[in-house]
């Protein structure tokens, strides 16, 4: 299956720090892919790399065939790349129905309608808070949302970065089951999760980083088969 996402030997720095070494990922068409690795590991550094918000010192991105690498982020997100950032970064005095608005800024009015009744289908509790704050939503509406404003835009990839962190397992099962029905209508996915168990078992591909390096690629099923993988790495089972 051919590569919607490639890096081929990707570096990146925050000043004379190496966050990301030599990175080399593909994310296949349909496909949901998991990145994780420990605290510092590189994980969000590689997403924000993906997104353009993070330039690169070496090597090279390519995405649904064309050469992004030195594209700003916007133009990123016009090709079809989206981000669902940590802590979900919302303006807190929109309203759920504004915040849509802004994620589907690029689309037309029909666009923006077909969208909405996709996300309000996904999400129910958005569409009965779509007058209420962002501010005054819980963690996990607030997670809702911050998806629902990224497929707004009619993403081909979504970049998902630390889906669960703060939620009650209650919204993050909610949420889970919101990306396998998006990845069962062929939305390719990018996760970055800190529960490592939950991510295995979402994910179809594995890459775990440690020190900005890739230490593991893989299948999903070949992580969960490794017995030292998740033990050496996180000092926990898969």
């Amino acid at each position: 299956m051919s590569a919607l996402l490639t890096l081929d030997d990707v570096s990146c720095f925050y000043g004379e720090v190496e966050a990301v070494a030599g990175l080399s990922l593909t994310v296949a068409p349909g496909r949901i892919a998991a990145l994780l690795g420990p605290n510092g590991a590189g994980k969000s550094s590689t997403i924000m790399a993906i997104m353009g918000h993070v330039a690169l010192r070496r090597g090279t991105l390519r995405f649904d065939g064309a050469d992004i690498t030195r594209r700003p982020a916007l133009a990123r997100a016009g090709l079809g790349v989206a981000l669902v950032p940590e802590g979900r970064r919302l303006f807190s005095d929109l309203t759920v129905d504004e915040t849509l608005t802004v994620g589907g800024y690029s689309r037309s009015p029909a666009d923006d309608r077909r969208n909405r009744a996709r996300v309000f289908e996904l999400f129910p509790r958005l569409a009965e808070r779509r007058t209420q704050l962002a501010g005054s939503l819980s963690g996990g509406e607030q997670q809702m949302l911050a998806l629902g404003r990224a497929l707004m835009a009619e993403p081909k990839l979504l970049l998902i970065d630390e889906l669960s962190l703060g939620l009650m397992p209650k919204m993050v099962d909610l949420c889970v089951a919101a990306l396998r029905a998006l990845n069962r209508d062929g939305l390719a996915i990018l996760l970055v999760e800190q529960n490592t168990a939950r991510a295995v078992a979402l994910a179809d591909t594995v890459c775990v980083l440690a020190a900005g390096r890739a230490v593991f690629q893989g299948s999903a099923q070949d992580a969960r088969d490794d017995p030292n993988l998740f033990a050496r790495y996180f000092g926990v089972p898969a």
